[in-house]
């Protein structure tokens, strides 16, 4: 099970609604990947299409493509967004978009294996997962790999960075 600690609220960008980060880790063929999910529960005054609208303009401003290529951090070192990961805290900061969450031990493993965190930043709402209360992989599963949500989403190979001692 996995669960939406921590949410993000933007005063200056009421539009976004409630914005959620989700941390897990998914085996593949050369081992875990560690995936952070970005959503708006689409709370906005204005309703899901506005948190919608709002988020594409936020990934468009900072350059994030939505529904384009996938963009490698590594590749792209003035890249606006950056995530920190120290002391099993996950810090994903962008121009108009800050959040912590904690991982489960398995996505901090495999971030420090790796070096990198798979960010899907997605304008697609999903208010069913909402921050405190836990999510059935399953449901997980439904939603970030639905068509309809990788297709809205900007794509980002996010190198993971630690403080230096």
């Amino acid at each position: 099970m996995t669960s939406t600690p921590n949410e993000t609220h933007l005063s200056s960008a009421a539009d976004l609604g409630t914005l959620v980060v989700m941390a897990w880790s998914g085996e593949g063929p050369d081992g875990d990947m560690p995936y952070l999910l970005a959503y708006s529960l689409g709370d906005a005054a204005d309703g899901p299409e506005a948190s919608s609208a709002a988020v594409e303009a936020l990934l468009e401003t900072n350059n994030l493509p939505v529904g384009g290529d996938l963009v490698d951090g590594n590749a792209r070192p003035g890249l606006p967004v950056s995530l920190l990961v120290e002391s099993g805290q996950a810090v994903l900061t962008m121009p108009g978009f800050n959040a912590n969450c904690t991982p489960p031990p398995e996505w901090l493993e495999a971030v420090a294996e790796r070096g990198y965190a798979y960010f899907v930043f997605t304008t697609r709402p999903w208010p069913e997962a909402q921050p405190g209360k836990p999510v059935e992989p399953e449901a997980l599963a439904a939603f970030a790999g639905a068509d309809e949500t990788l297709n809205a989403a900007a794509h980002i190979v996010l190198p993971a960075r630690r403080l230096r001692s």
